[in-house]
């Protein structure tokens, strides 16, 4: 048995996030993929990792539209595994992971698998030069028939589904050119799909090196496949353990860093940050009320991390070239912790380029 306080230990030194300094190779959390999202994503995940981004060459890095359609960062050199990795496990996968998109697709005769490589076939065709999403958005709509296409009220126009299209990009070679709005898509050189991820880059053992223990639900819930498609892929190298109550696994090579796992270290995460993407958020945050206020439906703050808990959520407030953080604390914190989150809010200044102009923490 294991408590809440050991899981997320466990946690905190898996993803590295109690080191002073790495490096992008020896950067665990890069095997997952990291979600760039806001401008507190991908980037500021990896400084608070101890990577210093500053000085980390660019083309190192890729951006795909991967896991849940969304961006994530992964190695350069890893893009062919990474590729074998986030592909649907089988047709049924597929259709659950494009949603709304598989209905028609279905209606028509069409395999969720078919549909995805028939449109990463004609973005292919499309971007041969660096393009905005748009108007690549307009010229498949122009090629390719009505059961891939849908009526968009808010454009007043035909696009593709949105899930197909963004899930389609790696399979068409495709990657995200950084800091771009709208995004461009551009082809990968020399892109080669691995015949297999390997062990590192499997999705569901690293969810449980990274995320564990977990249950099958986790990871599916994770990746939005069918439950019954992680259970099919579950390591047999598991151990099983309890967490208050409830059934999960870890990885057996984890089990002794899960009994003795500390980590006393502060992070201010940003918000789409892996340790909050864990899908068991009871763990992460026991309290209801405290969940709610971490993870709204809209416009997320990001989480506090003290010590290995999630203690509270931090807004970034900027006027010019000046930041305030403001902390909205769950409790009453003690000096040296609120010590240890100015550091951590200069640090985040320093990221962004600009002058911390103070720390602004609310009554817990």
């Amino acid at each position: 048995m294991v408590d809440q306080r050991q899981v997320m230990a466990f946690r905190v030194q898996a993803q590295q996030l109690d080191r002073a300094e790495g490096t992008l190779d020896d950067t665990a959390v890069l095997d997952i993929g990291v979600q760039d999202t806001g401008p507190d994503g991908g980037r500021w995940a990896l400084a608070v990792r101890g990577v210093d981004v500053a000085a980390s060459p660019a083309p190192e890095l890729i951006l795909l539209w991967t896991v849940r359609g969304a961006p994530h960062l992964y190695r350069r050199a890893d893009v062919g595994k990474v590729a074998a990795a986030v592909e649907p496990f089988s047709d049924a996968d597929a259709g659950k992971r494009i949603y709304d998109a598989a209905r028609p697709l279905k209606a028509a005769g069409i395999a969720n698998l078919a549909a995805l490589d028939e449109v990463a076939a004609q973005m292919r065709a499309v971007v041969t030069t660096p393009t905005v999403k748009g108007e690549v958005s307009g010229r498949l709509a122009a090629v390719m028939p009505e059961p891939y296409l849908r009526f968009c009220r808010p454009c007043d126009a035909t696009h593709l589904y949105e899930m197909p299209f963004r899930l389609a990009a790696v399979r068409a070679g495709l990657e995200l050119r950084p800091d771009t709005s709208p995004p461009v898509l551009q082809r990968i050189p020399r892109f080669r799909k691995a015949a297999t991820p390997g062990a590192r880059f499997d999705l569901v053992r690293a969810y449980l090196r990274l995320l564990g223990p977990a249950t099958p639900r986790h990871v599916a819930d994770y990746l939005d496949a069918p439950v019954k498609e992680v259970k099919a892929r579950w390591p047999e190298d598991v151990i099983e353990v309890t967490v208050d109550g409830e059934t999960r696994w870890v990885l057996a090579a984890d089990e002794p860093a899960l009994h003795a796992a500390d980590a006393p270290t502060t992070r201010l995460l940003g918000p789409f940050d892996l340790l909050l993407q864990a899908r068991d958020r009871a763990t992460l945050v026991p309290s209801p009320a405290h969940a709610k206020e971490l993870w709204p439906v809209l416009g997320r703050p990001g989480g506090v991390l003290v010590d290995g808990r999630l203690v509270g959520t931090w807004r970034p407030r900027t006027s010019g070239r000046k930041l305030t953080v403001a902390v909205q604390p769950w409790q009453s914190l003690p000096a040296r912790a609120r010590a240890t989150i100015g550091e951590q809010a200069e640090r985040l200044a320093a990221y962004r380029g600009v002058t911390l102009a103070g720390v602004d923490v609310a009554e817990g």
